[in-house]
């Protein structure tokens, strides 16, 4: 596959809200996955795919999704930018809260290795 290829299928899987089916198509087994802050549920780099996976999961069952926005990719040489605009409410508090967040995968060998993603987070910076 073409880093293209990567980048649109992912893109394409996350539009339909599969995002842990893009994990398990995508993501090396080696993924490292950067966050801005970490806390005691989920630090903030992890690696591996199966941590990458329990992160996604974790995601699932403290977040309700309302809707979500996908926009991208936006493709380099070996990397790739997608921006996700979501409309979410935590769980735990009710908060509902609109978010933006880039995300930034670097591809090697026809897999996503790395992954980082920005936004603002109470913490960072």
């Amino acid at each position: 596959m073409s880093i293209k290829d990567v980048a649109d299928g992912l893109v394409a899987q996350c539009r339909k809200g599969d995002f842990l089916g893009a994990v398990d198509r995508f993501y090396g087994d080696d993924i490292v996955s950067i966050e801005p802050v970490g806390g005691p549920d989920m630090p903030a780099e992890i690696r591996g795919k199966e941590a990458v996976r329990r992160k996604g999961e974790w995601w699932e069952q403290n977040f309700e999704v309302h809707n979500v926005e996908v926009n991208g990719p936006y493709i380099g040489d070996r990397e790739f930018a997608v921006r996700y605009m979501m409309d979410v409410t935590n769980k735990t508090n009710g908060e509902r809260t609109q978010m933006t967040e880039m995300a930034l995968y670097q591809v090697d060998d026809d897999r996503i290795v790395r992954e980082q993603f920005f936004y603002n987070a109470p913490g960072s910076a």
